[in-house]
Parts: structure tokens; sequence; C-alpha cells
């Protein structure tokens, strides 16, 4: 009980040490509640076309499945709130906030590895995986578990002291540690995220339909944009923060210390022309480590059009 005990606050110890905000601890079982609201989830289509989002049921909701003997989730939460809010005007067209700088896979990447690296030095012989959205890990549901925050009506995971704009990352192991209590629902009577959606992707609290979503039909969506949601962007063009930028949970928002998260100079200086006239070249420079790679530019382009058509 005592090694359990020491293990536990060193390991919350070196989160905070590495700049993670939040860090709680829930036992490695079967996602039970989960499992059927996963289940209807897919049945529903509402993953789209994100076909990977049906595979690997089991493990998704059983992380002794991804790591043998899994004992323990540890849940991190890495603020990207940035020092300043660019390209959110009318004027402009505008990225997801999480986007203006280094790919965070990347970055919270390699804070997770030297995580581990530091819980093998000094605890011992353990076995883990380390998880940053890729793989088949519900993240906010660990996280929830772990009394990190909640899921709020948009999906999302919320904490009352920073809101929702931040990473949700796992080290999953084979060491027993002690274990956190889940927190409270405090998103009460409030609808803001629901009303503020333009495509109505929340349809009904605390389900989203990700086809109907502005980030999956700007980033996810590989094919031609539905011409449905002509006119219903609001100036996305990779993305979307409405949902999040109108909770008042945000208002906690502190701005992030992560110098790789910093916007390249060129981003705050686009104009909504110098989108539509955006080149292989100036889109390599400013997203040269970013997600918005993801799109390509060819991707990013057709958002663009598509955004900038229904004005």
């Amino acid at each position: 009980m005592i090694k359990k005990h020491e293990y536990t606050t060193f390991i919350k110890q070196k989160a905070k040490e590495l700049g993670f905000d939040f860090c709680g601890i829930s036992k490695a079982t079967f996602l039970e509640e989960e499992a059927p609201r996963l289940e209807q989830w897919l049945n529903q289509q509402m993953h789209g076309k994100m076909s990977y989002m049906a595979n690997h049921f089991d493990k998704r909701l059983d992380p002794r499945l991804l790591v043998p003997d899994a004992k323990s989730v540890i849940s991190l939460l890495y603020n990207y709130y940035p020092k300043k809010v660019i390209l959110h005007t009318d004027e402009t067209l505008k990225i997801s906030k999480y986007a203006y700088g280094t790919d965070y896979h990347f970055v919270i990447k390699d804070k997770l590895k030297d995580f581990f690296s530091h819980i093998q030095a000094s605890i011992g012989e353990v076995h883990g995986r380390v998880f940053v959205d890729s793989a088949p890990v519900m993240d906010k549901a660990w996280a929830a578990k772990s009394g990190i925050g909640w899921i709020g009506k948009h999906s999302n995971l919320l904490n009352r002291e920073m809101g929702s704009f931040f990473f949700v990352a796992e080290i999953i192991l084979d060491l027993e540690l002690e274990y956190d209590a889940p927190t409270k629902d405090y998103c009460g009577t409030c609808t803001r995220c629901i009303d503020a959606c333009p495509t109505d992707a929340i349809v009904s609290p605390y389900v989203v339909d990700g086809s109907k979503c502005i980030s999956y039909l700007t980033i996810e969506l590989k094919e031609e944009i539905p011409s449905d949601y002509k006119g219903k962007f609001e100036n996305w063009i990779f993305g979307c923060d409405i949902c999040q930028d109108v909770c008042p949970w945000n208002k906690f928002s502190k701005p992030h210390q992560e110098s790789q998260f910093e916007p390249n100079e060129e981003l705050s200086k686009m104009t909504k022309n110098g989108w539509k006239d955006i080149t292989e070249e100036v889109f390599r420079n400013i997203f040269k480590k970013s997600a918005v790679q993801r799109t390509k530019l060819m991707g990013l382009k057709r958002n663009i059009n598509f955004a900038t058509e229904q004005n």
C-alpha cells in the first residue's frame, strides 16, 4: 500500500514537472457504460466516413487488450489556449486554435515518452504504452473516470479550472496505483453549445453526429463537401471552435506555456484574399509542422472555396 501511494505521488508530481495541467488515474477495466453508447453511435453512422472508428471495437473499450495485464490508465491534460486568438473575425477565414502551432501529436508524444522513461527509471520494470489521439482509446471517457473533467453536452471534456482548450493524453500501465473518483457534470441546464452549432451536429445533449460537424467536414472528409452545408461554415476552413467558444466554462481558459504551440507570424497576417490565393510555398511556410498538413493544400483550398462561395 505504501509503494502504491509513493508511485502515485511520484507520477502526479512528474506530470506537473513536465507541464501537464492535470493528471488523474483510473483502474484499467472494461468501459461498461460506454459500450452500448458507442455501438449505437456507430450503428447510426454518426462516424461518417471515419471507418477507423468502427475498427477495434473491443480494444476501444478495454485497455487490457492494448497493454497486457494493464492495471492503470493515467489521464493527462495539456493546455493549448493561445496567448492571442487570431483569425477570429468576420474579415478573415478561421482555423481551430489547436492547429496554430506545431502538431500536438509530436509535441505531446515526446513528453509522454519522456514521462514513461522517468516512470521506468524511478519505479523499475513497468510495461505500458503512451497515447495521444493515436490509437483506439476513448480518451475523454478515461479522463472523466479519473476525475479531471466531465464530458460536456458538446462531447468535449470540460474542466472547471481551465475549460476545454486542452489535449487529452494517456499512459496505460501494468502497475497498480491509487485511483481517483469521477467528478460531477457541471453543464446544468446550459445549451449554448447546442444552440450555437451552425450545422446542428449536436443532435441531443452529449451526442454529436460527427458526420455533420464542421471539424469532420473540413478535416476528416476527403471528398466533396455536401452542398447542404453551404452558407453554414461561418468562415471555418480547418476545424471549428464554435461549441467551445460559446461555453461559459472557457472564461477560465488561460494562455498555454508551450513555445511549440506559438503560430507562425505570417498566420496572423492572412486576409480572406490571402487565403484564396494561397500557394504551395506559403502553405509549406506557415504550416510546416502544423496539424493543418493533414488536409494538404488541395484539401485546404477545397475548404476555402466552400467557405467563401457562400458569401
